[in-house]
């Protein structure tokens, strides 16, 4: 017996086929309008021809829904129907009616994440468990300013299956870069960047660095200013030269700060670090890069927003967005529709339904599959759906006109 048949990929189907060839003793349980991991090797048509590859296939048709209600599970149905590449099933609710779908529409992302913030504070403030709500979006740099939005309320929130954004690795370095800018003796921020993107800095010579500082009493950068010979002694040239070339960066970068340029920080930080290239190569670069380009969108806003802001307050509201309280039992989980598989709640949100986010539009897009992932996120809702768009979100360290999604 095999579970989760849609999800198998072509080396577990031959596997599959090998082991049942003799006595055709195989059975499988799988849907195939969840099938949403095309991007990892998943193949659908092993679930879509395995009565046309296995003789004497028996077919059994599980339609009867014990989850949502009927409301949900049309909705669900009306969506996978646009799929050709299907068995074919319709569900019907054991619960009946009673649901709810609504539509949330904002003028961007960070009114999107303040309705749904005060709407599921009026919920939990009515009697709602915050563990039976989730809001769940397709691309995980969404995260950011749901998470911004639900600090600001005072909200409890857990990310399932991913990390938070200003925990991210690739959103932490830019930070530390950001943090040495505005003080070039903030040894913790250079220990984390001093190697990224590469520069041949290796842990041998960060600690040969480290110590050399802590016998002279001062920072890496002062040790770099009134002891160069040293570190050249102790590191060699090639070590030394990068050393050199990071501090020569870091001190033209803030020149540009103090000359008033911050709108333009983050554009002379990529030209001369390129960080994002070094990210990009990495095997998730595409998530990541995304990441990056939210923060950047994020950057950008707040100065347009406050043209007086300087670069320590900026630091200071994001340190206040990232301390939240510890995590109880009872929060608003968020999620990637991938990480919330299998689960169910109460009510759910779903965030970002624009062209180009979901559905994820490009030319490795899988239109049926992007339906799929829809499909699965609506049948996450037991009771109450909203699915929430944008007219504009920061895309890519732009802001982007959306149309709403059409799929």
């Amino acid at each position: 017996m095999v579970d989760e048949y849609q999800d198998t990929n072509e080396l577990q189907f031959k596997l599959l086929e090998l082991l049942a060839s003799e006595h055709n003793n195989l059975c499988v349980v799988g849907d195939d309008d969840q099938s949403i991991y095309g991007w990892r090797g998943a193949n659908i048509r092993n679930i879509l021809e395995f009565a046309s590859i296995f003789a004497n296939t028996k077919t059994v048709k599980l339609e009867t829904n014990y989850r949502s209600k009927k409301e949900i599970l049309d909705a669900a149905n009306l969506l996978i129907e646009h799929n050709s590449s299907r068995l074919g099933k319709k569900l019907i609710s054991h619960k009946g009616e009673g649901g709810s779908i609504k539509i949330i529409h904002s003028i961007d992302e960070g009114n999107e994440a303040k309705s749904i913030a005060v709407e599921i504070k009026s919920l939990i403030e009515k009697g709602v468990n915050a563990r039976d709500i989730a809001v769940l979006y397709r691309i995980n740099a969404l995260s950011r300013s749901l998470e911004e939005g639900f600090t600001k309320e005072r909200l409890s929130y857990k990310l399932i299956g991913g990390i938070r954004f200003y925990e991210r690795s690739e959103i932490k370095d830019i930070i530390s870069y950001l943090r040495i800018l505005t003080n070039l003796n903030d040894d913790f921020s250079l220990i984390r960047i001093i190697n990224k993107p590469k520069r041949g800095i290796g842990k041998t010579s960060i600690d040969k660095l480290q110590n050399l500082s802590l016998k002279n009493n001062c920072s890496i950068f002062s040790l770099y200013k009134n002891h160069r010979d040293l570190i050249s002694q102790e590191l060699g040239k090639k070590a030394d030269f990068s050393i050199g070339e990071l501090f020569e960066n870091l001190i033209s970068l803030q020149e540009e700060i103090k000359d008033g340029k911050l709108a333009d920080l983050l554009d002379i930080l990529e030209n001369k670090i390129k960080l994002k290239a070094y990210y990009q190569s990495l095997p998730d670069g595409y998530e990541r890069v995304l990441n990056i380009d939210e923060f950047y969108g994020f950057f950008q806003e707040s100065i347009l927003l406050n043209p007086d802001l300087q670069l320590e307050e900026l630091l200071n509201d994001i340190s206040l967005q990232s301390d939240q309280d510890n995590i109880t039992n009872d929060a608003i989980s968020i999620m990637s529709i991938h990480a919330a598989k299998g689960l169910e709640f109460e009510y759910v949100y779903v965030i970002g339904l624009e062209e180009e986010f979901f559905p994820l539009l490009g030319d490795d897009c899988n239109i049926e599959e992007e339906r799929r992932l829809g499909y699965v996120a609506i049948t996450r809702a037991k009771s109450h759906l909203s699915l929430c768009y944008s007219d504009s979100r920061f895309y890519k360290g732009k802001r982007k006109l959306c149309k709403k999604a059409d799929f």
